[in-house]
């Protein structure tokens, strides 16, 4: 049988710009549609437009070694040709009917003339409407799953598991406990129980190699103390100077933002490890680009950054401090809290940094690699989202930066992760998630 030829979409190539080396020893087609498409986005000053100008100068640097379409072979024995669709009149095969003013249609054409030629033809795609056009007109498809974690699966940072009440004991008795039988990771928290209604938590430790409890710094922190016990060892983590990526994932009202920020200030005003706290965050609901807003950078991103500036008031009003305004314009106008929007991050280091990402479920694997890679020494990035709640077209729950991220990480002894499920902003906040 016949190798098929990989007939790619615009949408994979914006999606991953090097999603050709993904594809080792195959035949992979792109249509001059997918150029043209290509060519439409690359003065766009975000991701997608630096990723078309990535594979627009990819393909022109391939095409210095030979006839492009007539086929290129790569390193990977991949063998990469471009296929103008010369026929721009209406295309008819049966009831399919392919028009040459749809970018969509004119694809589509490309490859059903392919097929009917005799090839065949895997359509790789992130766009649901295409694969199922396609699909509908006997054209077999593939979403595009290289750099794929699964969130069904995904690494939530929390395990019950049942002991029996002697080894809780000892674990209260010695401080530590040999790490059970399984598969744990560095960092993962150990809620054990027993029949006699014995519990405790535990943490992880994979030099010691051992459970050991969580930290008591992370009962009370500017005033902010756990709800849950999700909270406790998102808590525990945050305190940890030792893990250096945290992320957080879970709905509104869990408590992700309120808990980084406060210790963020516990960890640059009080204990002086670090010396700022930098807030940055995806840039992508409604109007997508801060320009659209008045005033400086810091003025656009204060509205962007509503949720932060929120959860800092009520961070301040709850430290004990007699004026809790004055210890909000305290730290806003001092040089050690900063904010920042993802778009401005590429191509800076971070050190002696306490970094939070935010609405990181709108950022590819690549973008969230290009961010992970700026830090520098005694740098600290939490990085936070929702994978339900994704902005991004060309991104879902699997594909997405943030799953990426736990699915690579959760192996390393730097990186600690817990998966939020509790809603702890008020009653009606708690029914609204769970009904609504």
């Amino acid at each position: 049988m016949s190798k098929k030829s990989l007939v790619f979409d615009a949408s994979v190539l914006l999606h991953d710009p090097d999603a050709i080396n993904h594809y080792p020893k195959e035949s992979i087609v792109l249509p001059s549609v997918v150029i043209e498409e290509l060519d439409q986005k690359k003065h766009l000053n975000n991701e997608v437009g630096k990723n078309a100008r990535f594979v627009m100068r990819l393909i022109d640097h391939l095409s210095k070694r030979g006839n492009i379409s007539e086929g290129i072979r790569l390193e990977n024995g991949t063998h990469i040709r471009i296929l103008l669709d010369e026929e721009h009149k209406k295309k008819k095969s049966g009831s399919t009917t392919f028009t040459a003013d749809r970018a969509r249609h004119r694809l589509l054409a490309i490859a059903f003339q392919l097929q009917n030629e005799g090839e065949k033809i895997l359509l790789v795609s992130k766009d649901p409407v295409t694969k199922i056009l396609a699909e509908t007109a006997g054209i077999e498809t593939q979403n595009y799953r290289s750099v794929r974690e699964h969130y069904d699966t995904i690494h939530k940072g929390i395990k019950n598991i049942e002991l029996s009440k002697s080894k809780i004991d000892q674990f209260y008795l010695d401080g530590s406990l040999p790490i059970p039988e399984g598969d744990h990771c560095p960092n993962e928290y150990i809620i054990m129980k027993s029949e006699e209604n014995s519990s405790a938590i535990a943490r992880v430790d994979a030099k010691s190699k051992s459970l050991v409890p969580l930290a008591k710094s992370s009962h009370d922190i500017w005033g902010i103390k756990p709800r849950n016990v999700e909270q406790k060892c998102a808590m525990d983590l945050l305190m940890r100077d030792d893990v250096k990526l945290v992320v957080f994932t879970g709905g509104a009202g869990t408590g992700k933002t309120l808990l980084a920020l406060a210790a963020g200030l516990r960890k640059v005003f009080d204990e002086g490890v670090y010396s700022r706290i930098m807030i940055a965050r995806s840039i992508i609901p409604v109007g997508r680009d801060i320009g659209f807003l008045p005033g400086t950078k810091e003025e656009k991103l204060r509205a962007w950054l509503a949720p932060f500036f929120d959860n800092l008031e009520y961070i301040c009003s709850s430290s004990g401090s007699e004026n809790g305004a004055e210890t909000k314009k305290w730290i806003l106008e001092s040089e050690k809290f900063q904010v920042e929007a993802i778009t401005y991050m590429r191509g800076r280091s971070f050190t002696n940094t306490y970094v939070i990402i935010d609405e990181s479920q709108n950022l590819t694997p690549h973008e969230i690699k290009t961010i992970i890679s700026r830090v520098g020494d005694n740098t600290k990035i939490i990085v936070l989202g929702d994978p339900s709640q994704i902005d991004n077209p060309y991104l879902d729950a699997d594909s997405n930066g943030l799953v990426y991220l736990i699915g690579r990480m959760k192996k390393h002894d730097v990186f600690g992760s817990i998966y939020f499920q509790s809603t702890e902003r008020s009653k009606l906040a708690a029914i609204a998630a769970a009904v609504l």
